[in-house]
């Protein structure tokens, strides 16, 4: 597969996709135009003191961050919540989460909400709460125990500086003493005073453990959440830029889906992958009563056009190798191979050769009535024993004549009489009445197709878009090569959107008349045929000239 076979289901379903696309975008704009404006306020929480201290040491820092941890755990259980709820009157609490600034001490509190003053609010008091629920706040009992060792600390912190100063001046002194006595008295009074500084000193150290200035596990404020000014949310162009690629991928997704579970022949790309021959003609649907006959009664319509093409490209077809015997076939039932089979032959002799039309349809037949004729004797009598010129009828409309060989009483061994060496006798005295012989067989769905297929010149396939079965088709191709026979070629049949260039050419004459509206037959008026016969043959010599000049 190329670029271009990924590409193709993107464009066969690109409708499909715009309006996937179109749709998640529509519907998400108006989605979020309903919702309101999203506010977002934070607070900053400041876990122990590490970042107070002037010195601190790994182990604290540590600790600092492992009680972060655990705060932010805290801080969304239902204590908090419900403290929270009471001391602010709410109900319920707007969406926040709780998280620990990466490798840090810091905590941080972000509530979400439509209303920019609760969100701030309830950020505030979130913190608040937790650090209510902290060693941060004391009873009135325990603030009375602190004041007191606070100024204990004070006074020990005065005897100490006190006592430095002291011990100071006594070293001063020592070194200016000469007499060994007062040197012995001023080194014992030194000694002293050194053993009273290390007692204040480690009973100061003891008192500061137990204070709260000098705690670990505490919390403060560091930022207050503000008054939010500015929407966070919702990021409408965002979100609909993301339904879009949404719809965008559900709809590429679903067409390479839908692509690859068809099982029909859907556009011209499966015939050249499946059977590697080229489309020669694409026939619009016909419509009416008589499609067997439909280009002799509507010769300026586009189906007409169409098969006037195929008649072309056989003829160009048949340059490097004979193509008199020529099968008409299809993988599968109901692709109107009969009604192109018909108008072909027509077509064909319309061009003045001699044309006979077999219908080979030994299960199905049904080339009788795409002409309105008489199916009582036919090429199953002609297995039988009669004579070709008794059972091969003439079919004549509007001055157009073909021979006909009906299908005759259906056999019960079909492909038993058509593998025999009578039928190669039919085909080759059959060559000899007529220059083309168009042969109505079944479709490949049986074993009649593949036998008569070995005994003609060209297998000319007709397939319905998006109709046919793509395993019919390679079955139908496998069997073909199987028995060594060739396609001329394929025609797609019963097209929804016909090529709008053969009407646009044959607009200027009032375009392609219409089932209903038949053009006037010889029967109806002599003059009026004759004129139609000329204007038709006019017609048919400077089309085959367009086609001939376009092809060289």
């Amino acid at each position: 597969m190329d670029f271009n076979d990924y590409l193709t289901p993107l464009r066969k379903w690109w409708r499909l996709i715009l309006a996937a696309v179109v749709i998640a975008a529509v519907s998400s704009l108006l989605a979020t135009l309903w919702q309101p404006d999203v506010y977002e306020a934070r607070t900053t929480l400041l876990i122990g003191r590490g970042i107070k201290d002037p010195n601190p040491d790994a182990g604290q820092l540590y600790l600092d961050e492992q009680l972060a941890n655990t705060y932010s755990k805290i801080a969304v259980r239902e204590p908090i919540q419900n403290a929270t709820k009471a001391e602010l009157g709410l109900t319920w609490l707007p969406t926040y989460r709780v998280q620990l600034v990466t490798e840090s001490n810091l905590l941080e509190i972000t509530v979400t909400d439509t209303n920019p003053a609760r969100a701030q609010a309830v950020a505030n008091e979130l913190a608040h709460q937790l650090i209510l629920n902290s060693p941060s706040t004391v009873t009135p009992e325990e603030q009375a125990r602190q004041d007191f060792i606070n100024e204990q600390l004070d006074s020990f912190q005065t005897q100490i500086n006190d006592n430095q100063i002291r011990l100071k001046d006594l070293q001063d002194q020592l070194g200016e003493l000469t007499s060994a006595r007062q040197i012995a008295e001023m080194q014992s009074q030194i000694d002293a005073l050194e053993i009273k500084l290390n007692t204040l000193q480690t009973t100061y150290a003891n008192l500061l453990l137990n204070a709260q200035q000098a705690a670990t596990n505490t919390i403060s404020v560091l930022v207050p959440a503000d008054l939010p000014q500015k929407p966070v949310g919702p990021n409408r162009i965002l979100i609909v830029l993301m339904a879009s690629v949404g719809g965008l991928a559900l709809a590429a997704g679903a067409a390479y889906l839908m692509e690859n579970l068809s099982n029909t022949v859907d556009k011209v790309e499966d015939i050249d992958r499946l059977l590697h021959n080229p489309v020669i003609a694409s026939i619009p649907e016909v419509k009416g009563d008589k499609k067997g006959t439909y280009v002799v009664d509507y010769p300026f319509s586009v189906a007409t056009e169409a098969f006037r093409t195929l008649r072309t490209n056989l003829e160009f077809a048949s340059i490097d190798k004979q193509l008199q015997v020529i099968q008409v076939t299809s993988p599968g039932v109901s692709e109107g191979k009969s009604t192109v089979a018909t108008n072909l032959a027509l077509i064909m002799a319309q061009a003045e050769k001699k044309v006979i039309l077999v219908g080979a349809d030994l299960r199905e037949p049904r080339l009788h009535e795409e002409l309105g004729i008489s199916n009582a004797r036919g090429l199953t009598d002609v297995f039988r024993g009669a004579h070709l010129d008794e059972v091969i009828q003439t079919f004549q409309k509007d001055s157009i004549e073909i021979k006909v060989l009906a299908t005759g009483t259906p056999p019960p061994n079909p492909a038993e009489l058509l593998s025999s060496p009578k039928m190669g006798t039919i085909l080759s005295d059959l060559k000899n009445m007529a220059e083309i012989i168009i042969v109505d067989s079944s479709p490949f769905i049986v074993a009649d197709a593949a036998v008569l297929s070995a005994r003609v010149d060209g297998v000319l396939v007709v397939i319905r878009p998006e109709f046919s079965k793509k395993n019919q088709v390679q079955a139908m191709r496998d069997q073909i090569a199987r028995v060594g026979s060739q396609i001329v070629g394929v025609v797609m049949n019963q097209v929804q959107q016909p090529g709008h260039v053969y009407g646009s050419y044959y607009g200027q004459y009032g375009g392609a008349p219409e089932p209903g509206k038949k053009v006037e037959s010889s029967e109806e008026s002599s003059s009026v045929s004759n004129s139609l016969k000329k204007v038709g043959m006019w017609f048919n010599t400077m089309i085959k000239k367009l086609y001939t000049g376009s092809t060289k």
